[in-house]
């Protein structure tokens, strides 16, 4: 089986095919993925103060989508900072620059693979990588390019998902799919996969990095009806999101009446729900 951080010795990985699924994926929700911003809030506060970000720095922010770390980072380091946000979907990209529009402190936005940087050596204080780790095929392959761009004693702040068990906001979803549909054509990494703290820890010290701090942040999602629970799960899934957007409906109406009945457990008594989650955000630094 394959560890944590290699995916891609699973029989049936094919990391091309996954990206491009992702990259459907997130272009058909960039604005909705956009729109759901509040529901993560708190997440977000947690993975800036992380960083530690001061005015002046130059930051990086991976698969930054449509930049809504991007965009408070930026204001966090002006005057005279900058914040260069990427992701492999272009909506995604387009989505944040129009909705940033021509604010002299607004991050530049460009398309490029975490894998495979475009950057210099040691060309930025700060790298950013806000529910992405998970995501990246080789994930090892992205911290090394993050600790590549990082000047010694840079700091990088990411955020994972916790143990499957402690995320509902994702888990009763996929539990629904996994119970209904077959298995899927292009393999997926568990968005799990880093949620232990000592996981995390032990990718990040075989990366080279130092002085490596995780801490939990929990946050609850409140939602109106099962609908707007399900519609928030397909609004983060990127590929998955792809795929069912191509199921016949009366396969997704299924999928709608299953999350209903999985999501009593978390009703809130006022015709609602509320669905907790488990994150961790890690900060680490590159050996000065």
């Amino acid at each position: 089986m394959a560890s944590p951080s290699e995916p891609s010795s699973a029989a049936g990985f094919d990391a091309r095919r996954f990206k491009a699924m992702e990259r459907a994926g997130f272009n058909r929700i960039a604005a909705r993925y956009a729109d759901g911003a509040h529901l993560r809030a708190e997440l977000a506060a947690a993975l800036l103060d992380a960083a530690a970000l001061e005015p002046g720095l130059r930051v990086l922010d991976l698969a930054s989508g449509p930049g809504l770390l991007a965009r408070d980072a930026a204001l966090q380091v002006a005057p005279g900072g900058s914040v260069l946000a990427t992701d492999i979907a272009e909506a995604m990209l387009a989505e944040g620059a129009r909705r940033c529009g021509g604010h002299a402190d607004a991050p530049c936005f460009a398309a490029a693979d975490a894998e495979h940087l475009c950057l210099a050596d040691t060309s930025v204080d700060r790298v950013l990588a806000g529910l992405a780790l998970f995501i990246f095929p080789h994930p090892e392959r992205a911290l090394a390019e993050m600790r590549r761009v990082l000047v010694p004693g840079g700091r990088v702040a990411l955020s994972v998902w916790g143990p499957r068990e402690s995320v509902p906001l994702i888990h009763r979803a996929q539990d629904c799919i996994t119970r209904l549909l077959p298995p899927p054509k292009v393999a997926r990494p568990s968005v799990f996969r880093f949620g232990e703290a000592q996981v995390l820890q032990d990718l990040l010290t075989q990366a080279g990095f130092v002085d490596i701090e995780i801490r939990p942040c929990e946050f609850s999602c409140h939602f109106d009806g099962a609908d707007a629970y399900w519609q928030a799960f397909l609004d983060l899934a990127g590929g998955a999101a792809e795929a069912i957007g191509r199921l016949p409906e009366a396969t997704r109406q299924a999928l709608r009446a299953a999350v209903a009945d999985d999501l009593t457990s978390h009703a809130d008594g006022h015709g609602g729900f509320s669905v907790p989650a488990r994150t961790l955000v890690a900060a680490a630094q590159r050996p000065a």
